[in-house]
């Protein structure tokens, strides 16, 4: 009975996998949408950029919210990213979408930039509509686009410099960045 139970379950997690976005982390899965805030006032740290002008880089988008624990906690590790990989071609774009009213408060958003010590661009995604475009659930979530504009990676959840994911993350930045930029 205790196996049967175990094997069932077994059977139900991976179905489960199979439907995730992210069970396919690693699989080309085609062409991104484009960002969908072009206004100066939805960006932060940056003119607004598009996907298409970072053509020819890594691009690494982290979504995340200021009042998001595993979000903040996740910033050291992605700062130095940023770091090590920043003048070897990896662009990264924070896509900051609220959960909470006063997340939307660009002011409120700034401050944490700072806090946070954010030094890459942000799009305040107010209204979700790139968080919906891509279909995202979570909060971190990291997306990663290779030289020719394609998805290739998704991962999600807190990230901490040496964890497992931190290295997958950065042996597959790695990977991208020696394939061709066209």
């Amino acid at each position: 009975m205790l196996a049967t139970i175990a094997v069932a379950s077994i059977v139900v997690l991976a179905g489960m996998l199979l439907r995730s976005p992210f069970a396919n982390a690693g699989v080309n899965s085609g062409t991104p949408p484009e960002f969908t805030h072009s206004d100066a006032q939805s960006w932060l740290n940056s003119k607004p950029i598009t996907l298409a002008s970072l053509k020819g880089q890594v691009v690494l988008i982290d979504f995340w919210t200021f009042e998001c624990w595993n979000c903040y906690r996740s910033f050291p590790w992605l700062n130095t990213v940023y770091d090590d990989f920043h003048s070897k071609g990896l662009a990264v774009v924070g896509v900051h979408t609220p959960e909470f009213d006063r997340e939307k408060v660009r002011g409120n958003i700034l401050k944490k930039i700072i806090e946070f010590g954010v030094k890459n661009p942000v799009m305040i995604d107010n209204d979700h509509s790139y968080w919906n475009a891509l279909n995202n659930q979570y909060w971190p979530a990291f997306y990663l686009i290779d030289r020719q504009g394609r998805l290739r990676a998704v991962f999600a959840g807190e990230t901490h410099a040496g964890d497992a994911q931190a290295r997958q993350i950065e042996a597959k930045v790695v990977e991208l960045l020696a394939e061709p930029a066209g």
